[in-house]
């Protein structure tokens, strides 16, 4: 039997130069998966790594040094601490651990995008939904975290498609557009610069679009790639070898590469500003890490907007929401409700259905031996004993039966009352106790 153990941290607890840190990308989180598995081959596990969150779902023994969830989480961050390379200091005040019901309801309420920088967005249930599949795929889900995911991934589904929380959504996209029309009046005489050309830099792309700029020019280290996004968008597509002279040409920069390092250093922007003869720029860093070094936002005439300040506008608007928000909620607790109950039902079942069989053959065994020989007990008569020991049994058995369907938790204390269970009652033993 294994426990499950939530130790994560995002946008609402860690700031952006921690979050940085703790990013992975596929090939990262593969490998992330896979040692995860040689240290603890017998624990399971989803790594969910987003933009705004690293969250490690996991599941640990419920006996030995590391059934305690303090002591298993502690292990958790000492192993992320050390796969990173980095002090667990670093991190560790940003960190939020939950256990068994706790976790599996923040997971539901991230599947259904209650937990996102903007609600109602729809990628996150689809990186929930690859998160799960790399485990899958690498045998490190098992019978805890499928089921879980399984139906985080309904209730992210039904919450999207049943309530109007994706309607009207403010997104990061929609932000950065506001912060361009504070800075400039008119953008038929604009350059706008993409840096990078994965999805989210296509969405703040498209919306800056459709403010008719006079120049659009994507770079990206595959060709291939930036062809295809300006030739979307009608611009123009070029590599990263020719940044710096973009840079200088450009009145309004989305960026956002999966580059470990920044592409955009202070250095470079002390150059690109004297080509432009110190003419504002408007710059939107989507990446994680970020593309550019946060000293570049003190020269003058450069206004550099990271995800984190997006989000306070975006954050703003979410008590706009509120039934939409609660119809959410609702939904996500309803699946709470009775993942529990199905859980209890898949661990409990058998051992309560063989408890209730045994001791009602038991009582059997007892009446017949009891009327063994007695001539004077008519049928009617025996009927009812028989319905009168059924009824005795169920009663005494009800009480310590119905323990154990309510525990509160998923698996722990569900193990504990299923091993006593087992040990007073001798479930594994074919003799009388």
């Amino acid at each position: 039997m294994q426990r499950l153990c939530l130790l994560g941290l995002n946008h609402h607890t860690a700031p952006l130069e921690v979050r940085e840190k703790l990013v992975f990308d596929a090939a990262q989180a593969n490998e992330a998966v896979g040692t995860f598995r040689a240290r603890f081959p017998d624990c399971e596990i989803v790594l969910l790594s987003t933009c705004n969150r690293l969250e490690l779902y996991t599941t640990h023994p419920t006996d030995g040094p590391l059934a305690a969830h303090d002591a298993w989480a502690e292990h958790l961050r000492q192993w992320l601490a050390d796969h990173r390379e980095l002090s667990a200091e670093v991190f560790s005040e940003s960190l939020y651990h939950k256990s068994e019901t706790a976790a599996m309801e923040h997971l539901f309420s991230v599947a259904a995008s209650l937990d996102s920088m903007v609600l109602g967005e729809t990628q996150i249930l689809g990186q929930v939904k690859a998160a799960y599949d790399l485990s899958r795929q690498l045998g490190a889900a098992g019978p805890v975290l499928h089921p879980l995911f399984q139906r985080a991934a309904a209730v992210g589904k039904q919450v999207l498609s049943q309530t109007a929380l994706g309607e009207g959504r403010v997104s990061v996209a929609s932000v950065a557009v506001d912060y361009a029309r504070r800075i400039f009046d008119t953008f038929t005489d604009k350059t706008v610069l993409c840096v990078g050309a994965g999805e989210m830099s296509a969405l703040v792309l498209q919306n800056l679009a459709d403010l008719q700029p006079k120049r659009l020019v994507v770079c990206n280290r595959d060709p291939a790639k930036a062809a295809t996004l300006a030739q979307q968008f009608h611009g123009e597509s070029d590599d990263l070898h020719k940044l710096a002279a973009h840079l200088a040409a450009a009145d309004i920069v989305v960026s956002g590469t999966g580059s470990a390092t920044p592409l955009m250093t202070r250095t470079m922007f002390d150059g690109v500003m004297k080509k432009r003869r110190y003419k504002p720029v408007f710059l939107i860093d989507i990446a994680l890490p970020r593309d550019v070094e946060a000293a570049v936002g003190e020269l003058d005439n450069v206004y550099l907007y990271n995800l984190d300040d997006l989000q306070q506008t975006v954050s703003a608007t979410h008590g706009q929401r509120r039934e939409a928000v609660e119809a959410a909620r609702q939904i996500v607790a309803e699946h709470a409700r009775q993942f529990v109950m199905a859980e209890r039902t898949r661990e409990l079942g058998p051992a309560i259905d063989k408890l209730y069989r045994r001791y009602h053959a038991m009582a059997q065994e007892e009446l017949d031996r009891t009327l063994a020989g007695q001539t004077n007990v008519g049928p009617e008569q025996k009927a009812e004993l028989q319905e009168l020991m059924r009824r005795l049994v169920n009663k005494v058995l009800h009480d310590p039966v119905r323990t154990l369907r309510q525990s509160e938790a998923l698996h722990g204390p569900t193990a504990q009352y299923l091993h006593a269970l087992e040990m007073l009652f001798k479930l594994n033993e074919d003799g009388e106790p």
